[in-house]
């Protein structure tokens, strides 16, 4: 019978720690990336994906900001790109 040996299931633990380490690094890089973009940039790599988006005037302020809020959900962006692409929309 063979004796298990602690310090062979240690390597992967600790690379798998090493590894989730780098991603939550990595998101808080994406996460300053997502602060310098402009509501104009946002807009465009967010809203333009998916369909043609009307012209800021097509709504009223009020309406821009219920629709900001309900695309928020189906785009996945945070609060921060929501309100920098309403306030584009919006100005």
């Amino acid at each position: 019978m063979r004796i298990f040996n602690i310090k062979y299931a240690a390597w992967p633990i600790i690379a798998m720690s090493g590894i989730l380490l780098m991603v939550i690094m990595n998101s808080c890089v994406e996460s300053q990336q997502v602060r310098d973009k402009t509501g104009v940039k946002l807009w465009a790599e967010n809203c333009q994906r998916c369909h043609n988006t009307p012209t800021p005037n097509t709504f009223s302020h009020e309406q821009w900001i219920t629709i900001g809020m309900h695309m928020q959900t189906r785009a996945q962006i945070t609060d921060t790109e929501r309100d920098k692409i309403v306030a584009f929309l919006t100005q």
